[in-house]
């Protein structure tokens, strides 16, 4: 029998931001307000990420510049991985480099292959300000670096590269919200958080 609510069963969904809006494209601030305002977002967060299918949301892209992200996320062993990190910090992206697809909330429809680390762990703290800890590999250490990214003002698209990058901007193009996306941005660094 489950003792907690379902996460984002008392949440409202919100309107996803899309590639161009200016939150997307810049790093959020930290949370210092652990009241009902963030368990709130919280919740709001979870209902949008499954309103829209999901695996994983960062605040901003519902309009929120702060640093909170919400997962739900498998692993490649299908071990089903749930749960929210505030003011999280990948400190560490290591092990084997895997280009696989990759696709975002904020940009409908686009998938591109995007090379990240085989495993991730990422430091932040929960909603009473307790310090948490999240390691992950394969797929669910792709959502992890994925949604640290957007909380620093990158989309996955920033790090597609070579012919790749000219077919995304290409797709972007043609994408319905395309008309009003603002990219590329310049490439970021290619090193690892600590190098």
């Amino acid at each position: 029998m489950r003792h907690r609510p379902i996460p984002g069963s008392s949440g409202s969904v919100r309107e996803m931001s899309l590639l161009g809006d200016r939150l997307l494209h810049a790093p959020c601030e930290p949370v210092t307000d652990f009241g009902p305002e963030l368990h709130r977002l919280v919740e709001d967060m979870f209902a949008t990420m499954y309103a829209a299918d999901g695996v994983g949301l960062a605040a901003n892209q519902i309009g929120v510049a702060r640093r909170v992200f919400v997962y739900d996320c498998p692993d490649d062993e299908d071990v089903r991985h749930l749960g929210y990190v505030v003011n999280p910090r990948l400190v560490e992206a290591d092990g084997i480099e895997v280009r696989g697809a990759e696709g975002c909330l904020s940009l409908p429809g686009l998938e591109a292959p995007t090379s990240r680390f085989d495993r991730a762990v990422v430091e932040g703290v929960d909603l009473s300000g307790a310090p948490v800890r999240v390691e992950g590999t394969g797929f669910f250490a792709r959502c992890l670096q994925h949604e640290c990214d957007h909380l620093e003002g990158l989309v996955y698209v920033d790090r597609v590269t070579g012919w790749r990058r000219s077919w995304v901007r290409r797709a972007i193009r043609r994408a319905p919200w395309g008309g009003r996306a603002d990219w590329p941005h310049p490439a970021p660094s290619p090193n690892p958080p600590g190098e």
